[in-house]
């Protein structure tokens, strides 16, 4: 199954409304993970550090196995940060794994 990047950019001042929102978030990442289908997932820290604190975070990348671009789509616009306005862009791509 072909791969795809999804690239989801946060509003300003995003970090609460995210973690209001990040346990349904999670739950659809889990089944992703479950299917076997998540390559890897997570935030971008808006401040060059692990754990950005009140800084909070300015986006996220999801690179999972779709069926088709359309398909990935569909699930990014499905997605709780995207529904709740957390995120203010989404963009997805094809995605070609080289390394490891």
């Amino acid at each position: 199954m072909p791969l795809y990047a999804i690239i989801g950019t946060d509003k300003a001042d995003s970090l609460a409304d995210r973690l209001a929102v990040r346990p349904a978030h999670l739950a659809r990442m889990e089944i992703l993970k479950n299917e076997g289908r998540l390559i890897l997932a997570g935030p971008f820290p808006a401040i060059d550090h692990v754990d950005p604190g009140p800084a909070g975070f300015s986006g996220s990348l999801i690179v999972a196995e779709f069926a088709s671009l359309s398909e990935a789509q569909s699930w990014a616009s499905e997605d709780p940060y995207t529904t709740n306005g957390i995120f203010t862009e989404v963009v997805v791509k094809p995605f070609r794994h080289v390394l490891p």
